[in-house]
């Protein structure tokens, strides 16, 4: 069954959009404050699709990951008392706390490394308005975070290019199946223990 081959399909069909850069900055804009898809989702198949503009790709995505993290860190700031209650009903509170003890222990380097990392970025954010940690060391540790995250990400498939995405293409299906497979069974074994 070619099910993940088609997607693929589509996704770099997508990734080839003339809007498309306008739709990556706009979910790197709304992941970084509110949304949970992270824009390595369509960062990476519009880097391999079109590898020369790759770098513009990953300046698009710093940059309004960057703004969406200061609409995060403004939210944080000004409206933390309507959103807590959001944070215990979607069962994100032990995140935000988890964050808050990141910040008092390292400051800066936490959100670098959220910038960075796959951790959800939109909490530090958030956090860091509500702490009230100093906005210019925020706004340097996020461009150097997300920067080095998204330039890595669209270096890397920029430098794969059209061999990279044809291979991808070839085995979609077997790597597809295998990742679902893997992960039934990670489920499984968890339900098990």
């Amino acid at each position: 069954m070619k099910l993940f081959s088609k997607l693929y399909a589509r996704a770099m069909q997508w990734a080839r959009h003339p809007k498309a850069p306008w739709y990556l900055g706009g979910l790197s804009f709304a992941e970084s404050s509110f949304f949970p898809v992270p824009p390595d989702v369509m960062l990476a198949p519009m880097s391999l699709a079109q590898p020369a503009k790759a770098w513009i790709f990953a300046l698009i995505t710093t940059l309004t990951s960057v703004a969406g993290g200061v609409a995060g860190y403004l939210i944080g700031m000004w409206a933390f008392e309507y959103i807590e209650p959001l944070l215990h009903d979607f069962g994100h509170y032990e995140k935000y706390l988890r964050a808050r003890s990141w910040f008092d222990a390292w400051g800066f380097w936490a959100i670098f490394i959220a910038g960075f990392s796959p951790i959800p970025y939109k909490i530090f954010t958030i956090t860091a308005g509500v702490i009230s940690m100093s906005f210019l060391p925020f706004v340097l540790a996020s461009i150097v975070g997300r920067g080095g995250r998204f330039f890595l990400v669209a270096g890397l498939m920029a430098w794969g290019g059209k061999p990279m995405e044809e291979k991808l293409h070839r085995y979609m299906d077997v790597i597809g199946w295998a990742v679902l497979g893997i992960v039934l069974f990670v489920v499984m074994v968890v339900k098990l223990l």
